[in-house]
């Protein structure tokens, strides 16, 4: 098959397909015929960075996510042609992940779908919705008469956190620290230019997504109502931790403070994710498509920074 495959830093300009062995499935593991992708940042921290820690298996085929089709059930709960979306669980860093036409991965990270999406829009989904409803609804406890705040909103992640939370009926105030892309948040109810200090400009803010992450995340804990929720998701600021943090002075008295790590998707969220979609006649946006022979230009297109999510549709599988 054609796969990607990387053992040390890769720049986008050096990504290539080349020919490697299909791995044979074994119990435990379910081997998926991959339709199509969604690239996520963590791809692009392992292809500049990540990997020459020595936690990850190397060579290793990137990718922490896929849809496609059962090719060999081995002993899981399927039939072969199932259609499905894996996600997680060390895909693409513990083990090849989906830069592939097959890939080889655990069963109890692969779930079966009830959808007609194409591939494409389908390939949005699994990742990218799967964090966002997870934020939204776990963490933010998010009801139809909140204000919600996302912060950092012009990527894959924000787009779908203001369609689920539209959807769902609150108002949505969305942030991007350029103001070029003030127009891409039109779905949002009010698009608002972020120079690093919101508090003391937003009135009624009860619920905020931070997707900027600790470079932010003092200021967003200034900005929401008492009895509000701020949940810590994302690290689009390129900070990763928060320092000299003293939560006593720095969490307002009646605000709380959550995250939410994308590591643990079950079948019951994501026929939950999905009953939603169809519920709303949803149809989840990307912002760029490319074929798996232009992997490289989608790597250099997700370097340039692309507004919404990227997917690679896999054909000949």
């Amino acid at each position: 098959m054609r796969a990607v495959r990387i053992a040390g830093v890769t720049p986008a300009s050096q990504v290539t397909l080349s020919e490697v062995p299909v791995q044979a499935p074994r119990p435990g593991w379910v081997l998926v015929r991959v339709r199509a992708f969604g690239m996520n940042h963590s791809e692009q921290i392992l292809r500049m960075s990540e990997i020459e820690m020595p936690y990850i298996r190397k060579p290793v085929i990137p990718g922490i996510e896929c849809v496609g089709e059962i090719a060999d059930p081995s002993d899981g709960p399927w039939r072969k042609g199932q259609k499905v979306v894996a996600l997680m669980g060390g895909m693409g860093r513990s083990f090849d992940g989906s830069y592939a036409e097959y890939a080889l991965l655990p069963v109890h990270h692969v779930f079966s779908v009830d959808t007609d999406l194409p591939w494409a829009s389908l390939a949005a989904v699994p990742e990218t919705y799967f964090t966002a409803w997870g934020s939204l609804f776990e963490s933010l406890r998010l009801c139809p008469e909140d204000t919600l705040l996302v912060r950092g909103a012009t990527c894959a992640l924000g787009y779908a956190a203001i369609t689920l939370a539209k959807a769902l009926g609150c108002k949505v105030i969305a942030t991007t620290h350029r103001k070029e892309k003030i127009p891409l948040l039109e779905a949002a109810d009010e698009a608002i230019l972020d120079e690093g200090k919101l508090s003391g400009r937003l009135c009624g803010v009860t619920r905020a997504l931070d997707l900027v992450g600790p470079k932010s995340l003092r200021d967003t804990l200034l900005t929401v109502e008492k009895g509000g929720i701020v949940c810590d998701t994302g690290v689009l600021g390129g900070v990763y931790t928060l320092s000299n943090f003293d939560p006593i002075k720095e969490i307002p008295s009646g605000v709380y403070l959550t995250g939410f790590f994308s590591n643990s998707p079950t079948q019951e969220v994501m026929d939950a994710i999905f009953a939603f979609i169809r519920e709303h006649r949803l149809v989840p946006e990307y912002g760029a498509r490319y074929a798996f022979d232009e992997i490289r230009e989608a790597c250099l297109a997700q370097d340039r920074g692309v507004s919404g999510k990227i997917v690679v549709e896999v054909e000949g599988a």
